[in-house]
């Protein structure tokens, strides 16, 4: 009976241990060099997107900044404030990492696969990967710090 009893409590709660580590992404990050705030939340189809929310420069010439270093002539006018730069991010519980997501760059207008993680139980230190081609090897690391 006993061994019954701590199954079922284990088939409760595993899940539910998992949902906790798939949300330690969520909240507000500093970007690396804190010019901007990302705010990370869970959309309603379970993934994970980052919107920035704060500039230390919102302005330029008088006016909000825009995503002028867009390519896309129609994206190039919309503003920075309120951008959705991380999108589609999805919990790998085996790996513990957030997987299958991108990452928008406004400094250059490219887009990149990306991928996340904490190390070491330091759930105050996001680490990204951003990479092209599907090369892993071929991509640069940044570390988003939690407000």
């Amino acid at each position: 009976m006993k061994k019954y009893l701590f199954t079922a409590i284990a088939i409760l709660f595993v899940p539910l241990f998992l949902h906790a580590q798939a949300n330690k992404i969520e909240g507000t990050w500093y970007n690396d060099d804190k010019t901007s705030t990302i705010e990370i939340t869970k959309g309603t189809d379970g993934k994970y997107l980052g919107k920035i929310n704060w500039l230390d420069e919102p302005n330029e010439n008088g006016k909000p900044k825009i995503d002028d270093e867009n390519p896309d002539p129609k994206l190039a006018t919309r503003p920075i404030m309120g951008l959705a730069i991380v999108k589609n991010f999805e919990y790998d519980s085996k790996k513990k990492k957030w997987e299958e997501g991108s990452i928008y760059d406004p400094k250059n207008g490219k887009t990149y696969d990306c991928y996340a993680w904490f190390k070491d139980g330091n759930y105050n230190s996001l680490y990204l990967k951003g990479y092209v081609a599907g090369i892993k090897a071929l991509g640069r690391k940044t570390i988003w710090t939690r407000k």
